[in-house]
């Protein structure tokens, strides 16, 4: 079954792209593929039950359980060693992801303190579009009262467009605030 911001982009946003765009084919417009959560804990070096909070944290924004990431190679300088565990990620697709875009769009960011709009040069040159997050908490699954710890998180929009212009267009259609 198809989400609301689903519906939205088949009715209202892919026939505004292919008419600003001018697409010959609607399966050209471009589209949301993924979107990719990141929360780093680099606490969880020290004391491994600082990853909990983190995951379920985690499990309550996306819906999903996160994967544990690990350290890739030591740093001494950051008391970091080969694997160890430094955050938590969750990948979502299809139905997960339009849910968590909309309560993005509609919720959390409304809930931002000191919000003035997202950067609009957060994009990466091939359509995909990152943010961060200062603080898990304006997202209504988190109980305020449970938080151990004000963590950051980190958000990767994924689209299939090919140009930054035609991703910016696209995520304007799903009424991101990107600022002036």
């Amino acid at each position: 079954m198809a989400t609301r911001m689903q519906e939205y982009y088949e009715s209202t946003v892919r026939a505004e792209m292919q008419e600003e765009f001018k697409y010959s084919n609607s399966m050209e417009v471009p589209r949301v593929t993924k979107i990719v959560l990141n929360m780093g804990v680099g606490e969880a070096s020290l004391d491994r039950k600082k990853i909990d909070g983190a995951v379920a944290d985690m499990e309550r924004i996306s819906g999903q359980k996160p994967v544990i990431t690990k350290a890739k190679k030591s740093i001494a300088a950051f008391k970091l060693r080969d694997g160890m565990t430094v955050g938590a990620k969750v990948t979502l697709r299809r139905n997960h992801m339009y849910e968590f875009l909309d309560r993005l769009v509609n919720v959390a960011l409304p809930r931002v303190r000191d919000f003035r709009g997202l950067n609009g040069k957060s994009f990466d040159g091939n359509g995909n579009f990152a943010m961060g997050i200062k603080e898990q908490i304006v997202f209504p699954e988190i109980d305020y009262d449970q938080v151990d710890q004000i963590r950051g998180l980190d958000i990767i929009i994924c689209t299939n467009a090919k140009t930054d212009a035609e991703a910016k267009a696209l995520l304007k259609g799903f009424n991101m605030p990107f600022s002036k």
